[in-house]
């Protein structure tokens, strides 16, 4: 990811700008129910229109399929991203054509407007040259500053940087630096923590995984497939035990690439998946044949914690538990503080992403010390596999 063009040094003053954001934000009833997004978006149009550009906004909006869904307008998203601006946001009512093109010229210097929903026209998806020439007739530059998509070779993200000088914006600019430090040019010993439900969604992501971190600590449903591979009676939590043989192939790439595999030593074991269920602390070995384990035991959790004293560099994608349903967020919470209170000294460079995974470091009150947390969910999982980015490579130099 090294080498991508950035805005240092850019005179975007009297130039317009089609800036590609993800403002993809829930809403209900008209009403955006979540402004994560766009409060991260924020600053970054704020440093492009106080330098004097025209600034044209980009996003899309649901799944409308290329048709026009009024429930899946950009308009209600206008007026949040005006309250969070503390300023003006003109509105198009399309995204090419007359109608943006009519905004769009009556811009002055530092006004900002959003188009309509780019997926409103099928197109867009389709990374069809044509909409992208449209798109680009709208703008003198263009900027990427929707990591989240960078994964998608759209016409917004990877066909229309083909079409004008493209840069990264300062939100796509953070996200990489933050991924590169993580993974591509880390401090070791790197420790990686994958959790959530099943490894047959994370094949990729743990192979890359091992070949680069000293640690790879696997938690949640994924813990109990790699502790059946080893013989370990894992009673009725899930497991997918079709993937076992596949388990014992990652262990071995693990031990040629010097990777140490750490999985769960105790468990919070309950005979049903429900908040506050009765449970036993049980040793991973003595799990009852009817039990489930639905998280990590108090003895994993030291453990956990004191490795992560001689770290350097934390990657930590998904929980290591049920942590939606107390008791067993129990590993998930203690684990994040303690990544966030080394992160907050100086001694870890915590970097974490994923929608599961937002929502447990929000659970645990850990997500604002981290070093980086990203909410790009498909991009940063795809980053994570080692795979290019349609959408960062168009950046490259």
């Amino acid at each position: 990811m090294a080498n991508f063009n950035t805005l240092d040094g850019v005179n975007v003053a009297g130039k317009r700008v089609l800036l590609r954001a993800d403002l993809n934000v829930p809403m209900k009833d008209g009403v955006v129910g979540d402004t994560t997004r766009i409060e991260r978006t924020v600053p970054g149009l704020i440093e492009l229109a106080d330098a004097g550009a025209k600034l044209i906004v980009i996003s899309h909006f649901g799944r409308p399929k290329g048709e026009r869904v009024a429930e899946m307008s950009l308009k209600p998203v206008a007026d949040a991203l005006a309250k969070q601006l503390g300023r003006p946001v003109k509105f198009a009512d399309d995204c090419i054509g007359a109608a943006a093109a009519a905004v769009v010229d009556g811009l002055k210097d530092g006004e900002i407007a959003l188009l309509e929903n780019l997926r409103y026209h099928s197109e867009e998806e389709k990374n069809d040259p044509a909409f992208a020439a449209e798109l680009a007739k709208l703008g003198d530059i263009f900027v990427n500053d929707a990591f989240s998509c960078a994964h998608r070779a759209h016409a917004s993200t990877e066909g229309l940087a083909r079409k004008l000088p493209a840069y990264a914006g300062r939100l796509m600019q953070a996200e990489l630096e933050a991924l590169g430090n993580a993974l591509e040019a880390p401090k070791h010993p790197v420790m990686a923590i994958v959790g959530g439900a099943k490894i047959s969604t994370k094949l990729d992501l743990l192979g890359n995984l091992v070949a680069r971190v000293d640690q790879l600590v696997i938690g949640g449903g994924m813990a109990n497939t790699f502790l059946a591979a080893k013989g370990v009676n894992v009673g009725k939590s899930l497991c997918e035990h079709d993937l076992l043989e596949t388990a014992r192939e990652i262990f071995a790439k693990a031990k040629a690439a010097n990777c140490e595999i750490v999985l769960p030593v105790d468990g919070l074991v309950a005979k049903e998946f429900k908040a506050h269920a009765d449970y036993t602390v049980s040793d991973i070995n003595d799990v009852d044949t009817n039990g489930m384990i639905l998280d990590a035991g108090p003895k994993t959790i030291i453990d956990l914690n004191k490795r992560l004293e001689s770290c350097e560099t934390l990657v930590w994608n998904g929980p290591l538990g049920a942590f939606e349903i107390a008791p067993f967020d129990t590993a998930t919470v203690s684990v994040a503080q303690q990544a966030a209170k080394l992160t907050k000294a100086g001694k870890l460079l915590s970097v974490a992403g994923g929608g599961d995974t937002v929502a447990a470091l929000r659970h645990a009150d850990a997500d604002q010390d981290f070093s980086y947390v990203s909410t790009a969910g498909g991009a940063f999982l795809e980053w994570l596999e080692g795979k290019e980015l349609p959408g960062v490579a168009a950046l490259h130099d």
